[in-house]
């Protein structure tokens, strides 16, 4: 069973893709992609609405999601929000498929 997590991060003067783009550059992106039970954590731009970031994240179950949040990655991904001023908002997806 996967668990996908959509994440749009939200703000003002680009400070979504700012966000992103400090996460990717301060190694915090390939930390979490080598997390065990990570399967997707990617960023997605649109080209819609400019204030808004999608990051779409998968988890081989809920035990690597709750690891995962309970991680000290997650302080400073909470930091960055907070220093963005960003909005987020979630959609959460469960694949009972084997």
């Amino acid at each position: 069973m996967s668990i996908t997590v959509n994440l749009y991060y939200t703000g003002e003067n680009g400070n979504a893709r700012k966000f992103a783009e400090e996460m990717k550059l301060s190694g915090t992106v390939d930390a979490i992609r080598d997390e065990e039970g990570n399967e997707r954590y990617k960023y997605f731009f649109s080209m819609d609405d400019s204030e808004t970031v999608l990051l779409i994240d998968r988890w081989k179950d809920q035990d690597a999601l709750d690891f995962h949040h309970k991680s000290e990655m997650m302080k400073m991904i909470a930091e960055l929000r907070k220093k963005y001023k960003l909005r987020l908002r979630t959609e959460r997806y469960i694949n009972d498929k084997p």
